[in-house]
């Protein structure tokens, strides 16, 4: 018997080499550079536009050649040809392609980035590499479009939180065309929630990241995608998505802390304990009233607000029992929701607003501001620095 694989009558086992790309591997282009296991034969004027990282690159990529040449070594150059590419780590090839298109471009054809063909997934890629490589306007207009594609209504209907929610194998999904001098995928789709917020926050642009937390706090609401949610804000430091998704997974209870480490768990348990105290204190502590000017008595009408205070908390329990201790936010929301009604005139004040006639809506206001000021500090409560 042989060992030989070909002996044996089985087919020998080959890696397929780089190829070219079909569309920016340019003939006239003095610079090749392979991602992931595609060539790029491009033009070095067009790589250090917008005194990108490339520059740098090539400058030093010039000197060690400069050094070789002194040497009388006879070694070839990096980058001049297929044998000898610059090797581009930690990117991908859809992702240099996005670069490309964006580089290489017409106004009109750029154009399509901003219209209701525009393809986020690429989009996604252009921001991702022009933020690591240092494009800085090309990766500012990327950001603006790919805002405008996510301000769109609907634009998350299609949208996975996150790429172990994606079906297996991927399906087709209803998608824009790619940009022009993009080959597209039948299985291509948008970039996750977790993506677009991962971008939003390295590259520190608001408007994107507002709409990236407002899709967050929806799912909270619906109690999906909870323990990731803490993870994504913990790991950029989003406050108010981070104390949301503490605050829901503390109500759900231990059978929806499987997916947490150990430290969030610990996080949780503090927070159970720091807002149950709050809550024990909160009925003596109404929030600062700012009296009118056509307030006659600021001092009966502070104690008519302590009184009411008191009462709406106290009867927010009552009207939905089932309201945890902890759980100071749903309280205060429903207090909230009882002085508006109060105002309003929707239920009787049975004489409780009899001591305050010219500060009713201040009463309101001040209600408003600590339901703020509770969801705002949320995340200061499940901090396990004691």
């Amino acid at each position: 018997m042989t060992n030989s694989f070909l002996n044996d009558g089985m087919l020998m086992l080959s890696i397929p080499g780089p190829s070219r790309d079909p569309t920016y591997y340019i003939h006239d282009g003095n610079s090749v550079l392979l991602v992931e296991n595609t060539l790029f034969k491009v033009h070095r004027s067009v790589l250090t536009k917008d005194k990108s990282a490339f520059e740098t690159m090539f400058q030093l990529s010039a000197e060690t050649d400069s050094a070789r040449s002194d040497s009388s070594m006879t070694v070839a150059q990096e980058g001049e040809s297929d044998d000898n590419p610059i090797r581009l780590q930690g990117d991908t090839a859809d992702e240099f392609r996005a670069l490309l298109w964006a580089l290489y471009s017409l106004p009109h054809e750029l154009s399509v980035a901003m219209s209701a063909d525009a393809n986020s997934t690429q989009l996604a890629n252009l921001v991702r590499i022009t933020h690591k490589y240092q494009f800085r306007s090309i990766m500012t207009w990327a950001l603006s479009a790919l805002h405008a594609y996510c301000s769109r209504p609907g634009a998350f209907d299609d949208i996975l939180t996150t790429t172990s929610s994606a079906p297996t194998p991927p399906i087709p999904v209803n998608h824009p065309p790619t940009l022009p001098g993009i080959p597209s995928t039948s299985t291509s789709s948008p970039p996750t929630l977790e993506q677009l917020t991962e971008l939003a926050a390295l590259c520190e642009r608001g408007d994107l990241l507002d709409a990236t937390l407002t899709r967050w706090k929806r799912l909270i609401g619906e109690g999906r995608d909870l323990a990731l949610a803490v993870t994504i804000g913990e790991r950029f430091n989003l406050r108010p998505i981070v104390g949301l998704a503490y605050h829901a997974l503390m109500l759900r209870g231990q059978g929806a802390w499987a997916p947490l480490t150990r430290a969030q768990r610990v996080r949780i348990l503090a927070g159970f304990y720091a807002l149950s105290k709050l809550w024990d204190a909160l009925p003596g502590q109404a929030p600062p009233l700012t009296h009118t000017a056509r307030c006659t008595s600021q001092q009966r009408c502070a104690k008519a607000w302590g009184a009411l205070w008191r009462t709406v908390l106290e009867t927010g329990t009552q009207v939905m029992p089932g309201l945890a201790r902890e759980d100071v936010l749903g309280k205060t929301m429903l207090a909230e929701s009882m002085m508006k009604a109060l105002v309003d005139r929707e239920i009787p004040s049975q004489g409780f607003l009899d001591g305050m006639p010219h500060c009713r809506e201040s009463a309101l206001l001040a209600t408003s501001m600590r339901v703020r000021e509770i969801k705002e500090s949320l995340a200061d409560y499940f901090s396990d620095e004691f």
